[in-house]
C-alpha cells in the first residue's frame, strides 16, 4: 500500500467517493490521528458499509499539515459536505480506530454497531483492523439459507412444541444469527438462551433499549425454557456434532446467572444424557457462587464480559444493579480454580481499551486469574455516546495492535482469539498462527 490511502465519503444518497487528495484519518477515543500503513488491511469479506447522517468525514491534507473536512471535495461544478463513512467488521476481525468524523452532527444517536476507519488504496476499501483468530466460521461461504430453512422445518417436524427450538428458529432467520444458524446445520457452536432478565443496563445492550435511545438490535426472549426444552436441544446438538458446542448466554437474552437453577439443572441433564462436546456460559459474572455450582454441575467453560478492569468504567457501561465488579473477578477465579475453560470477552474500543493504564490492569488481571484466554470483541455502540460515559482521561494509548503484541510476548500461553474453544482445543494457543 505504498500509494496514498485516500479519505472516503458519502453523498446523502449513500453513493462512496475518495477524496482527491485528503488522506484517510482515523479516530483513537476522542482524538484523530493518521493512520499507520501496517494498521491497514483489505475491507474482509462479509464487511458491511454504513454512512453516518449528519457526520462529516475528516482526511489529512499534506499540504495544510491538519485535518480537513471532505466539504474541500469537488467533481467538475459539484462540491459536497460529504458524509463520514464506516465499515462493520465480520467476526474474527478486530478494529484498531474509529471513523474521523468532525465535531458536531445533531444529537441522534447512532445504532448499535462497531464503526471502524475505512479508506481507499489501490482500487480497493482498506479498514483499520487486525485478524484476531484464524477460525473462519463466520465467513458467509459457510451460511446457505436454504439449507437453513429445510434444518429448521426438520428440527419442528420433530419437535413442533419446543418453545426454544421455535426461538432458535426466529434468531436463525430474523436477526441472521450465525449461532443459531450453526445449530440447524449441525455444527460448531449453537445457543441456549434462557433468561429474559438482566441484572446489568449496559449502556449498549443489544437486546433492550430505552425508548429515547438508538432501537435495540433484536428483541429479547420472552419466556424462560424448561429443563427438558433446553436439554432436548443441547443433546441433539452435542451428539449430532463433531467438536460441539451450546453456550448459555445469547444476545437475545438477559443475563443467564438469573436462571442459575435451571442451568445447573439442565447441566446435569445433559451429561446424564451424553459426555459429548462442551458446554459453555456466556456471562457477566455476577454471581460467584452461581458460577462454581454451574462448575461443579459440569460446566466445562466460561467467557465472562469486562469493558475495563477499572471499576468507575466497568460502571459506567455496564451498569450493574446488585453486584460489583469484584464479584466479576471473583466468578473468574472460582471457575479457573473448578478446572474451567475460563475467558473474558473484552469489549474492544479504540482510545480507551488501548490506554496504558487500561493494559496495566488487564495484565494484572491475567496474572491474577491465571485467565485462559482474551476474546476480542468490537464494541457497538455510538462513540461518542460511550465517551460522553466514562471519566475523562489523558492516558498515553499504545494502539489496538501494540497492545496485541505486548499481551503475546509477557502471556504466550495465552490464547487471544474471538471465538470460543471446544474442550478438544483447550490449552492450544491458535493466536500463534496469526502476525499481529
Amino acid at each position: 500500500m505504498s500509494a496514498m490511502i485516500s479519505a472516503v465519503f458519502a453523498d446523502k444518497a449513500g453513493r462512496i467517493y475518495d477524496h482527491p487528495h485528503l488522506e484517510m484519518a482515523g479516530r483513537s477515543g476522542g482524538r484523530i490521528v493518521r493512520v499507520r500503513e501496517e494498521d491497514l488491511i483489505p475491507l474482509p469479506e462479509g464487511s458491511r458499509l454504513f454512512l453516518l447522517p449528519g457526520k462529516e468525514a475528516l482526511g489529512w491534507d499534506s499540504h495544510t499539515g491538519g485535518f480537513e473536512g471532505t466539504r474541500t471535495a469537488s467533481l467538475g461544478d459539484r462540491r459536497w459536505h460529504g458524509l463520514a463513512v464506516s465499515a462493520f467488521l465480520p467476526p474474527a476481525y478486530t478494529r484498531i480506530l474509529l471513523p474521523a468524523v468532525g465535531p458536531g452532527g445533531g444529537e441522534k444517536i447512532l445504532p448499535l454497531w462497531s464503526y471502524t476507519a475505512v479508506g481507499w488504496a489501490e482500487g480497493g476499501f482498506v479498514a483499520a483492523a487486525v485478524r484476531t483468530d484464524p477460525i473462519d466460521h463466520s465467513e458467509v461461504a459457510h451460511y446457505d439459507d436454504r439449507v437453513v430453512l429445510a434444518g429448521i422445518e426438520t428440527r419442528l417436524q420433530k419437535s413442533p412444541q419446543n418453545r426454544l427450538l421455535h426461538q432458535l428458529a426466529r434468531c436463525a432467520t430474523e436477526y441472521h444469527c450465525f449461532a443459531a444458524k450453526n445449530l440447524f446445520l449441525n455444527r460448531w457452536e449453537a445457543p441456549l438462551p434462557t433468561s429474559p432478565s438482566c441484572n446489568s443496563q449496559c449502556l449498549g445492550c443489544i437486546s433492550l433499549q430505552p425508548s429515547d435511545c438508538c432501537p435495540a438490535s433484536q428483541e429479547r426472549i420472552q419466556f424462560v425454557p424448561s429443563v427438558e426444552e433446553v436439554v432436548e436441544v443441547a443433546v441433539f446438538h452435542l451428539g449430532a456434532t463433531e467438536q460441539g458446542i451450546v453456550s448459555f448466554g445469547q444476545g437475545c437474552e438477559g443475563e443467564p446467572l438469573l436462571q442459575a437453577g435451571l442451568l445447573e439443572q439442565s447441566i446435569q441433564g445433559m451429561r446424564r444424557e451424553t459426555d459429548r462436546g462442551t458446554i459453555h456460559l456466556n456471562t457477566n459474572g455476577s454471581d460467584p457462587l452461581a458460577v462454581e455450582r454451574l462448575c461443579r454441575a459440569g460446566l466445562n467453560s466460561i467467557r465472562v464480559s469486562l469493558n475495563s478492569t477499572n471499576a468507575s468504567l466497568y460502571d459506567a457501561y455496564f451498569r450493574p444493579r446488585g453486584y460489583r465488579l469484584d464479584e466479576v473477578v471473583e466468578s473468574v477465579l472460582r471457575a479457573k480454580a473448578r478446572g474451567a475453560f475460563t475467558a473474558i470477552n473484552l469489549l474492544v474500543f479504540p482510545g480507551v481499551t488501548d490506554q496504558s493504564w487500561e493494559v496495566e490492569g488487564l495484565c494484572r488481571l491475567v496474572e491474577k486469574t491465571r485467565l485462559d484466554m482474551i476474546q476480542m470483541r468490537n464494541l457497538s455502540i455510538d462513540p461518542d455516546l460511550y465517551l460522553k460515559a466514562l471519566p475523562p482521561s489523558t492516558d498515553r494509548c499504545l494502539g489496538i495492535r501494540d497492545m496485541l503484541r505486548l499481551l503475546r510476548r509477557e502471556f504466550p500461553a495465552l490464547e487471544i482469539g474471538y471465538f470460543n474453544r471446544p474442550k478438544e482445543l483447550f490449552g492450544a494457543c491458535l493466536c500463534e498462527q496469526l502476525t499481529f
